[in-house]
């Protein structure tokens, strides 16, 4: 599989501040992406077909954003024609008194998927090396271990037969504000504002330089990062699919052995 422009090689230099967020790729428009990316989705229907029926491997799909960044309109385009019997999506938010009480990978492994299907992470265990660390919920003794903490997670996920794509949808600063903007003159969008996202905002660069410690630190083999490039959604939504598509070709993905004798079974 040839590799992605979007992924962070692992123990290669990296700065996300280097990474572009309004690159189109081959397409000249939206309208160019419009039937490969009809003809991705199609493709990863059928692929995730195989996955379920096969229950050889699980996929986990990690997605991190600036507020505004896309995740559930990644979510809901890419996955929206996939079974739903063979696809989970977990939030994590504020954790919970019960989880505060445990370690911070606690509630992340119980909502890893089991073989046969697909788990969706909108935000995940790398809040704890983000927001904790931003935002000073965390001592640095605490959080900077955390990135050898979560490798090590990860590894062992790979090892038991998770395959891991972490995709961070990378937006600009002007972009996050257009959308900000578009959300509070929609009154049907507006309850996705909150006076909080302005405050993050103000943290931009303290976040830009937590994610790229984050990717730097913690794409590896078993768990590689990819940087989307999402100021377009149509283009985000292609370089999601895509990827997922040529991670899950590189699968040994099969159809179980038919039913034996299955033509001599009589159905009455």
């Amino acid at each position: 599989m040839v590799p992605s422009p979007y992924l962070v090689a692992p123990g290669k230099k990296f700065k996300l501040t280097d990474c572009p967020t309004d690159d189109t790729g081959p397409f000249k428009d939206k309208h160019d992406a419009k039937r490969p990316t009809q003809d991705s989705l199609k493709k990863l229907d059928k692929l995730q077909e195989v996955l379920y029926a096969q229950a050889k491997h699980a996929v986990l799909i990690v997605f991190q954003a600036m507020d505004g960044g896309g995740k559930d309109g990644a979510i809901e385009h890419v996955f929206a024609g996939v079974n739903p019997q063979g696809c989970s999506v977990a939030s994590f938010k504020v954790p919970t008194p019960l989880e505060s009480a445990h370690d911070f990978l606690w509630r992340i492994h119980a909502a890893t998927p089991s073989r046969g299907m697909i788990g969706i992470f909108n935000r995940s265990h790398y809040e704890s090396v983000l927001v904790e660390r931003v935002k000073d919920l965390a001592p640095e003794k605490v959080w900077s271990k955390r990135y050898d903490h979560i490798n090590h997670f990860e590894k062992m996920l790979a090892d038991e037969g998770t395959t891991i794509i972490k995709f961070f949808l990378h937006i600009s600063w002007e972009e996050q504000k257009r959308r900000m903007e578009k959300r509070l003159a929609d009154p049907t969008k507006n309850w996705k504002f909150s006076a909080a996202d302005l405050k993050e905002r103000k943290r931009w660069d303290a976040y830009m330089e937590a994610y790229t410690d984050a990717m730097r630190k913690c794409s590896t083999e078993a768990g590689p990062w990819y940087v989307v490039p999402a100021d377009h959604k149509w283009y985000r939504n292609w370089v999601v699919s895509d990827t997922i598509i040529r991670t899950l070709e590189s699968l040994d993905l099969q159809f179980p052995p038919p039913l034996k004798d299955a033509d001599k079974i009589k159905v009455r």
